[in-house]
């Protein structure tokens, strides 16, 4: 699974690496314990306005970076307190399970991370273990996200929509399964326009892109304990255990 990474880059970072046209919500302080329900940055690519189109003639699509809570709640969710139980959603299922399917054919994101942390059993003990590019460049895993309207709220309410995700997660490659028998996906570069595409909406498309992101090229790092506790937070989480 995946229950806590590492965003630390500025906004304008973001909108640079992901190509990003607008970016909307509150800002977010860098973060070197991100937990799931935080608030977090993600991107993603929306049509912008009925009866516009591109160049080509496609409808107009805007990428956006927008701030959203980790952990889906559905649109159907009596209560949001259920998106602390959907922070993760599984590549093998996704586009069968009530929760995420509509998601996973209509509203795909990025979610930027420097890196992310496992847990590798050791007898009784787990050691903590941060996992990121060997480039140092951002990953994007990739997510799901959902709006929810709070029936509490009037429709006018600025709070009235919640803009809430999901990380999709895969079986660990060979060379990282020692560590965690799960990883988030990481959607490459190449595949980003692809990923966000409000066009693909057609289920044997997404299991076809699914299918097609290769297995990510990650150094793992031991780090010390303190990232155990979500109250700790600082660059010195992702130093070599020894240096901590």
């Amino acid at each position: 699974m995946c229950g806590r990474y590492v965003m630390a880059k500025a906004t304008s970072d973001l909108v640079a690496a992901f190509a990003a046209e607008q970016a909307v919500g509150e800002d977010i302080a860098p973060s070197w314990n991100v937990a799931p329900t935080d608030n977090v940055r993600i991107v993603t690519e929306r049509f912008h306005r009925r009866g516009e189109h591109d160049d080509d003639g496609r409808p107009a699509a805007v990428r956006r970076l927008a701030t959203a809570k980790w952990g889906l709640v559905p649109v159907w969710a009596k209560d949001p307190k259920i998106g602390s139980r959907m922070i993760n959603a599984r590549r093998e299922t996704v586009l069968e399970k009530p929760a995420f399917r509509k998601a996973a054919v209509k509203r795909r994101a990025l979610v930027p991370a420097d890196g992310y942390y496992e847990w590798e059993k050791s007898g009784k003990t787990k050691i903590p273990t941060y996992l990121y590019s060997p480039s140092e460049d951002p990953l994007a895993f990739a997510g799901l996200y959902e709006f929810w309207p709070d029936p509490s709220l009037p429709e006018d309410h600025e709070h009235k929509w919640l803009l809430s995700f999901t990380i999709i997660t895969t079986e660990a490659s060979d060379a990282l399964g020692h560590i965690h028998d799960r990883t988030p996906l990481i959607v490459p570069p190449d595949l980003y326009a692809d990923w966000l595409d409000p066009q693909l909406t057609e289920t044997t498309g997404v299991q076809q892109l699914l299918d097609a992101i290769p297995e990510p090229v990650l150094t793992p790092r031991v780090v010390s304990s303190q990232v155990n506790s979500v109250r700790n937070n600082g660059p010195e989480l992702i130093l070599p255990a020894q240096e901590a």
